[in-house]
């Protein structure tokens, strides 16, 4: 949708270790040729906030609930996909999976009705070959669960 900046809230869900957290796997991209991994959760709606929002996602997404919810930073994302420009503000939350998604085959299903696979990224993820969006969002949460 050209011309809108949207509000999204997203989750960074790490394991009972703290050394992975969970993510959905999106599909290749003009950008991203390989696809890349995306934080769980979505649009902000109109007359929710962003607490409710990520409250939200996670039920429909996965459908489970989020324990220990605390807001950790808030990120600007300008970014392309396909060649088109998308502009979001994006609150960054950490909490816990109830139930956690299981370590192999896991899914969610996004609002369009995709089913997408969720998989545990290392916070160590100098080695991973696929992008995290949005940029720095588990650095920031990262550092405030230590």
């Amino acid at each position: 949708m050209a011309g809108v900046i949207r509000v999204k809230a997203m989750l960074v869900a790490p394991d009972a270790e703290g050394r992975t957290h969970a993510v959905s796997v999106l599909p290749p991209t003009a950008e991203n040729p390989h696809g890349f991994h995306r934080l769980i959760g979505g649009n902000v709606e109109l007359g929710e906030t962003h607490r409710e929002c990520i409250v939200r996602e996670v039920r429909e997404e996965l459908g489970a609930s989020v324990e220990d919810l605390v807001l950790v930073s808030t990120i600007e994302n300008i970014y392309r996909l396909d060649g088109e420009l998308g502009h979001e503000v994006v609150f960054v939350y950490t909490g816990r999976l109830d139930p956690e998604p299981a370590r192999e085959g896991a899914t969610l299903t996004e609002a369009d009705g995709n089913v997408v696979p969720v998989v545990w990224r290392p916070f160590d993820d100098a080695a991973e070959p696929l992008p995290l969006f949005p940029l720095g969002a588990a650095g920031a949460a990262r550092a405030r669960l230590r």
